[in-house]
């Protein structure tokens, strides 16, 4: 926030001095969301299209045109964003543009709230939990709740924050907030409802507000009529950065504000909305000219970031959206080659195919921190990761836990490492914690045992365990017994993970369905290995120097090859952008199954692929290792597929002008198959669930599908990518 909300709101004729803005730095589109001023205004602004040069000039312009900075309302995503902006403002004009009202949602909220939260029983001096605050309130509050203190399985404290939160920001009841992504606490709803009242209890009698409150309460207070006009006259003028990203209690927000005087720009990019899973509404954007039917529609096309070639066939990448604002980015700059496609055999060739590129480019002379690789998900970098620490290439990486910093991923891997070294302390150490009723103090006697011991583990089936952990410490010694005499890794991960799925669920009850990912490509993983002590080595290995995982602090990453989630990737550039695991699957996710899942997928790879500014990567297996099987066919992504022909050129085999390392007949050839009204009897392969049989037809377009593996799933084939494999 940057001044008092409610100063001297009048400028003298005196202070309206002679322009002194100088528009050359604009474009056409960009010069018209500028100067058009009054009633509201869509502005879709492309990747690299110069958006924040667009609402600054729009700042100053405003302000030179006679109206009060304390009018006018600049909302953001961080804090950093509105501060940057109104300075670089200010150097457009004077020191007035530092009186305009800049800063985030909650920033502007906490403000408002402070001068008339007493409409809800807050005093001025309400207080703002962050998140350890507002997990200490809710354990408090669980630890009411008769015998949940003592229940192992009652979700954390934060697993309900998260919940709570959600149903905040995706307005959505708790029943189904826990029934989409929790089902497996479904059990504890209605202890959940009792803490999300208590929760609320708390709050109002002690003061508090926490994040969601901030937004929910303005909401509230905006929508009292008398208090409503008073901020809406104070602020005549109001713009939002990345409308794409909001809420939905953000966007009602905003029409609220907005609604007497309807001079509202929101800027964004409906491409790039992907932020479903923290309550970002892609509906927002695509029904605001609904909302402000007068509303004009501009279009910044322009990019100042990417080579012509990258944008055609991002371009071509979008266009195959079901729903968008139909636009075709376009540059300037020169030259520019075609985006490569990499068809890797299997995981292990896309990791040794990237890892090298990235040698050569770096021996070339390439800037570590020029090159990134992206990826839909955090799990998905790990064999890559081993393939760099091999090489000795220093990286740090950005959304999600490196291979082992996961504790589940340390849990299953330290059963491996007392096969490969019965001396390591460490590993034993961490498993015998799994046993209920051994603590620190038992396993350390333990473990002065072990070490005495030339057989660890008949020393564990015949150690005088104490009876309350006798029959636990017996099972974990029969265990590593099967684990040793397995001939292969992926076979001791097995048994392993046999022994180790129980312990699992319960250390970590209250969101292991989403941890059980990370074991699923750990599994792999480890089928690409053929010696268990080849795994545990390379599993060890660190990159030298290697990065704080996860840091959004660009500057931490000086001088470090970047490996990121796309989701922790947009608003970057690198000059090499690489993207990995471009199959079915893998990108799009197995967990995207309904159209607008499908559809957010699609915009992820591109806002992955606009990232890059000179050379385009992108890289798929054709082979993906599950299961404990042999190496299975992974069908490319859909977003591939679709890219028409001469935008891409292969990386593996003599580049031809117009030839792609995969065949456009392919696709039109499963449209024509997947065409026929009844499908009964056809043998089709699902990117998830593997091989199965058409029960029957369900539905227009839709089908029953028994899997060996899976059971009978009903599938959606305009959403859902199969294969005939046979009629």
């Amino acid at each position: 926030m940057q001044q008092s909300l409610f100063g001297e709101n009048k400028r003298t004729s005196t202070e309206i001095e002679a322009p002194k803005i100088n528009f050359s730095g604009l474009n056409p589109p960009q010069m018209e969301a500028v100067t058009t001023t009054d009633g509201p205004v869509l502005v879709i602004a492309g990747a690299g299209s110069g958006k924040t040069r667009t609402l600054v000039y729009r700042v100053a312009y405003l302000i030179e045109q006679g109206v009060q900075p304390e009018r006018i309302l600049l909302l953001t995503f961080t804090r950093k964003a509105s501060q940057e902006m109104l300075h670089r403002a200010s150097l457009l004009l004077d020191a007035s543009c530092s009186r305009v009202t800049g800063g985030t949602f909650h920033a502007v909220a906490s403000t408002l709230l402070r001068r008339y939260g007493f409409h809800l029983g807050y005093t001025p001096q309400f207080t703002i939990l962050d998140r350890s605050d507002s997990e200490g309130i809710v354990n408090l509050l669980k630890s009411s709740l008769d015998g949940k203190d003592s229940d192992r399985k009652f979700p954390s404290r934060k697993v309900i924050i998260n919940i709570l939160s959600q149903m905040v920001n995706k307005r959505q009841s708790l029943h189904d907030v826990v029934s989409q992504r929790y089902a497996h606490l479904v059990d504890f709803i209605g202890d959940l409802e009792q803490i999300n009242q208590d929760y609320a209890k708390f709050k109002l009698e002690h003061n508090l507000m926490d994040y969601d409150d901030l937004l929910v309460n303005l909401q509230r207070i905006l929508s009292i009529p008398e208090v409503g006009r008073e901020i809406a006259d104070r602020y005549s003028y109001v713009m939002v950065d990345e409308y794409q990203d909001t809420n939905p209690v953000q966007a009602e927000i905003i029409r609220l504000i907005a609604a007497p005087h309807q001079n509202v720009m929101v800027v964004g990019d409906d491409s790039q909305s992907i932020y479903s899973f923290r309550g970002a509404d892609f509906r927002n954007i695509m029904e605001f000219p609904i909302l402000y039917p007068t509303a004009k529609l501009i279009r910044l096309e322009e990019n100042y970031r990417s080579t012509q070639p990258i944008l055609t066939m991002t371009n071509a990448i979008i266009e195959q959206a079901a729903e968008k604002y139909t636009k075709k980015l376009f540059t300037s700059i020169e030259g520019g080659t075609k985006p490569l496609v990499y068809s890797a055999r299997n995981d292990s060739d896309q990791a040794a195919y990237v890892a090298g590129t990235i040698g050569a480019l770096i021996r070339s002379g390439t800037a570590s921190d020029e090159i990134a690789v992206l990826f839909r998900s955090g799990f998905h970098s790990y064999k890559l990761e081993l393939e760099l620490a091999n090489r000795q290439l220093s990286f740090e990486k950005r959304g999600g836990l490196k291979l082992t910093e996961s504790a589940h991923i340390k849990d299953v891997i330290s059963l491996l490492r007392v096969i490969f070294n019965p001396q390591d302390n460490l590993a034993w150490n961490r498993i015998l914690l799994f046993i209920d009723k051994v603590g620190p103090k038992t396993a350390q006697t333990i473990l002065g045992a072990i070490k005495a011991s030339d057989d660890p583990i008949a020393l564990l089936a015949a150690y005088p365990a104490g009876k309350t952990w006798k029959a636990g410490l017996q099972n974990l010694a029969s265990t590593l017994q099967i684990i040793r005499d397995q001939t292969s890794p992926v076979r001791q991960f097995e048994a392993a993970m046999d022994y180790y799925q129980e312990i699992f669920e319960r250390l970590y009850h209250d969101d292991y369905p989403t941890r059980a990912r990370d074991l699923e490509q750990l599994q792999e993983i480890v089928a690409g290995y053929t010696s268990l002590d080849d795994f545990i080595h390379d599993t060890a290995l660190d990159p030298p120097e290697a990065g704080i995982g996860n840091q959004a602090d660009g500057a931490a990453g000086q001088g470090k090859l970047i490996l990121s989630t796309v989701h922790s990737a947009k608003g970057l550039e690198w000059e090499h952008v690489f993207v990995i695991n471009l199959a079915e699957g893998k990108f799009p996710s197995s967990m995207a199954q309904s159209r607008d899942e499908i559809e957010e997928e699609r915009r992820l790879l591109y806002v992955a692929a606009t990232r890059a500014k000179k050379n385009l990567y992108l890289v798929y297996p054709r082979e993906i290792a599950q299961a404990g099987r042999m190496g299975e066919p992974a069908m490319i992504s859909r977003f591939l597929e679709e890219i028409p022909p001469g935008l891409t050129v292969a990386a593996n085999k003599k580049a031809e002008s117009g030839v792609s390392s995969f065949s456009h007949q392919t696709v039109e050839r499963r449209k024509e198959l997947f065409s026929k009204d009844d499908l009964t009897g056809s043998q089709v392969r699902h990117p998830f669930f593997g091989e199965g049989r058409v029960m029957k037809m369900a539905g227009p377009r839709t089908v029953q599908v028994f899997f060996a593996r899976h059971g009978q799933k009903t599938i959606n084939l305009d959403y859902v990518k199969m294969e005939i494999v046979g009629q």
